[in-house]
C-alpha cells in the first residue's frame, strides 16, 4: 500500500506539498498540483483518515447514544441524524444502550477513546442519575435530543409534549367529548410528565372533571398500551375518549379494544402522539400528534456543527413545536344541525 512517502517521491515533492495539495491547505501551483494527483491516482494512494485526524486534532466524525426501542419514533430521528451527518461531510457512530446504565458508560466511553467531535445524546436511562460523561475524559461538545438527561448542562432540542399534549386533548373536547381519559409513558420521565400535564390543562380549562379511573401509565411500547387498556377497562365504565401518550401505545389499546368488541371510534375515540409512519396505515387511521423527528434529528447535528465551529460557552434550548394530525380514530359527537 503506497504511503504520502511514496507519492512525494514518485512527484518529486515534498510530503508536506503533497499533503497541501490533498487537503487545499496553501496554495500550490498547478503544475505541481497536477503532478502530486497523477502521482496519487498512479500509486492508488488512499490517505489515512486516521493519521490525518491526528494531525488536525478531528475526526469529522460524531457519536449517537441512543435508547434501542421498537417505537419506530427512534429510527425516524436516527434517519434525519444520518442524512444531515452525510450532507456535512461527517462519519455518525450509532451506539444503541439496551436501556441499560453500564452499557450506556461502556459505549459513551468507546466513543470518547475513538475521538468523535462531538456526541448526540437520547439516553432516557439517564434521566434521574448523576451524569458527568467526562469524568474520564476531555470533554467534547454535547446537544442533548427528545429523551436525554434533562439537567446535564448542554444545548438541547426538544419537543414541546406539554403544548402536543393540550392539543391532543383540545381535540376530544371540541369533538364533543366530554368524559376522557390518558394512558400515559412512565411518569419518572419528563416527555410523559409533560404530556399528562398538557391533558389535565385542557380538561380544567374546560370545566371538564378528571376522572383517576380513566388514567393509567405504560411503557410507551404496544404491550404497554395493551396492559394500561385493561387496567382501565377492569375498573368499571370506560371513557368515551382516550389520549395516548405514544403511537405505539395507541396501536396496542385499539387492538385490545377491538379483541374486546369496542369499535375505534364507534365506542371508543383515541387520539396518540408522534405521528410514526405507520399511524396512518392502521385500521382506523390514527388522528395523532406530529413530532418533526427529521427535523428534531437534522436541528441536532447543525446545533452540534455550530457549536463547535463558534467554540461558544453557553449553552442554548431549541424547542420544536407539535402539531396536531386529525385522521379517522376520533368520532364526533357535537349535535349536527337539521332542517
Amino acid at each position: 500500500m503506497a504511503t504520502i512517502k511514496d507519492v512525494a517521491k514518485y512527484a518529486g515533492v515534498s510530503t508536506s506539498t503533497v499533503s497541501h495539495v490533498l487537503n487545499k491547505t496553501r496554495f500550490v501551483s498547478e503544475d505541481i498540483s497536477v503532478r502530486v494527483m497523477a502521482a496519487v491516482e498512479e500509486l492508488n494512494y488512499a490517505p489515512s483518515a486516521l493519521a490525518r485526524s491526528l494531525k488536525v486534532n478531528h475526526t469529522r466524525t460524531f457519536g449517537m447514544l441512543l435508547t434501542t426501542s421498537t417505537n419506530p419514533f427512534f429510527g425516524e430521528v436516527v434517519k434525519g441524524v444520518e442524512r444531515r451527518c452525510y450532507q456535512q461531510g461527517y462519519n455518525l457512530i450509532l451506539c444503541n444502550t439496551e436501556g441499560d446504565l453500564d452499557r450506556m458508560h461502556d459505549n459513551l466511553d468507546t466513543l470518547l477513546q475513538k475521538r468523535v467531535d462531538g456526541l448526540l445524546l437520547m439516553c432516557s436511562e439517564m434521566e434521574g442519575s448523576v451524569f458527568d460523561p467526562f469524568s474520564r475524559h476531555q470533554p467534547v461538545p454535547t446537544v442533548v435530543m427528545d429523551w436525554g438527561p434533562v439537567d446535564f448542562p448542554s444545548d438541547k432540542i426538544q419537543d414541546n409534549s406539554h403544548h402536543g399534549g393540550y392539543l391532543a386533548t383540545r381535540h376530544l373536547i371540541e369533538q364533543g367529548h366530554t368524559r376522557i381519559g390518558c394512558l400515559t409513558g412512565p411518569l419518572d420521565k419528563l416527555p410523559a410528565q409533560q404530556r399528562l400535564s398538557g391533558f389535565i390543562q385542557a380538561m380544567e380549562e374546560a370545566g371538564l372533571e378528571i376522572n383517576k379511573q380513566w388514567i393509567a401509565s405504560g411503557n410507551f411500547e404496544c404491550e404497554g398500551g395493551e396492559l394500561a387498556f385493561n387496567e382501565v377497562f377492569e375498573r368499571g365504565e370506560l371513557p368515551t375518549a382516550l389520549f395516548v401518550c405514544n403511537d405505539m401505545m395507541a396501536m396496542g389499546v385499539i387492538n385490545t379494544a377491538n379483541k374486546k368488541g369496542i369499535k375505534v371510534p364507534e365506542d371508543l375515540s383515541i387520539v396518540g402522539y408522534d405521528d410514526i409512519k405507520l399511524a396512518k396505515y392502521i385500521t382506523p387511521s390514527l388522528t395523532t400528534i406530529h413530532q418533526p423527528k427529521h427535523r428534531l434529528g437534522q436541528q441536532a447535528v447543525d446545533t452540534l456543527l455550530d457549536k463547535i465551529h463558534s467554540k461558544r460557552a453557553t449553552n442554548t434550548v431549541i424547542q420544536l413545536e407539535p402539531t396536531l394530525v386529525v385522521r379517522d380514530s376520533v368520532l364526533n359527537l357535537n349535535p349536527t344541525d337539521t332542517i
